[in-house]
């Protein structure tokens, strides 16, 4: 398989690195597109793989087309890869936001093949949490190839495209809700007494611990709450204040509301 990046970012990057480390492509088989030289550059570095600012040549010699440009120049891309290489098939994996399968399919021939995914920024240190799906035309053999590389960095879920607003919501979102908890927790700690530095540290390696407990152990979060929280000790009285102040409710809230958004974006 060779594999073209168009967009050398961050989140291209990563993609790429993780799939290089997973084995999944070997940086021989992968070649970056970018017009800024810098970003060819801080590719090559970072991967070991081949970059250029001639988006046809990428098109024209790559297999798989993973598009990391910002959304508003995805169709004028994918334009660009058909007429480079016109009557071939390829896959093109999308990792722009709001795009939807039916307006990345119009943009490609017949030939082309399209999965959208959305990834989440903790792709970036090999921690993400990506969902995605098929279009039309999509096969069986794409999906393993787009879950190899998502799940290269993280975490890879397929969906229904119906629920990838969903998904927007909760893991494309959620980090920064997860990091208003984590500041929220070290604040806590500093008003009890804990030097800042000690109290970040403390606060975001335990919410790594939990999130480590619920994937590593499969149990649900209630029952592994239960195991720390002893009859009339000091985790019930937090948890009875969260209860209290409405941390549910306001979690449930902001998914749905990044939720509403993400599919308001999508129609705009």
């Amino acid at each position: 398989m060779k594999l073209g990046v168009i967009g050398c970012g961050k989140m291209g990057t990563a993609l790429v690195q993780g799939a290089i480390r997973a084995g999944a492509v070997q940086p021989s088989h992968v070649i970056g597109c970018a017009l800024s030289q810098h970003s060819r550059d801080a590719f090559t570095k970072a991967t070991g793989a081949a970059a250029t600012a001639d988006l046809a040549e990428v098109a024209s010699i790559s297999d798989v087309l993973l598009l990391c440009t910002k959304p508003n120049d995805i169709t004028k891309v994918i334009g660009q890869a058909a007429t480079a290489a016109p009557g071939t098939e390829k896959l093109l994996i999308s990792v722009a936001a709001g795009l939807t399968l039916e307006t990345l399919e119009k943009a490609a021939p017949a030939g082309f093949r399209v999965v959208r995914c959305m990834p989440n920024t903790p792709s970036l240190v090999g921690k993400g949490a990506a969902g995605f799906c098929l279009g039309s035309r999509a096969t069986a053999a794409d999906a393993e190839i787009a879950n190899s590389l998502l799940g290269a960095v993280g975490l890879a879920v397929q969906v229904p495209e119906k629920l990838m607003d969903a998904v927007t919501g909760l893991s494309g979102s959620g980090p920064a809700y997860i990091y208003l908890v984590i500041e929220a927790l070290a604040d806590g700690g500093v008003r009890n007494g804990l030097p800042r530095a000690d109290a970040l540290r403390l606060a975001a390696q335990t919410v790594l611990g939990a999130a480590a407990m619920v994937l590593e152990t499969g149990a649900h979060p209630g029952l592994l709450k239960d195991h720390v929280t002893s009859p009339g000790g000091t985790t019930i009285a937090g948890i009875a204040e969260l209860e209290r102040l409405g941390l549910r409710t306001s979690m449930i809230e902001a998914v749905t509301a990044a939720t509403r958004r993400a599919t308001e974006l999508g129609k705009a």
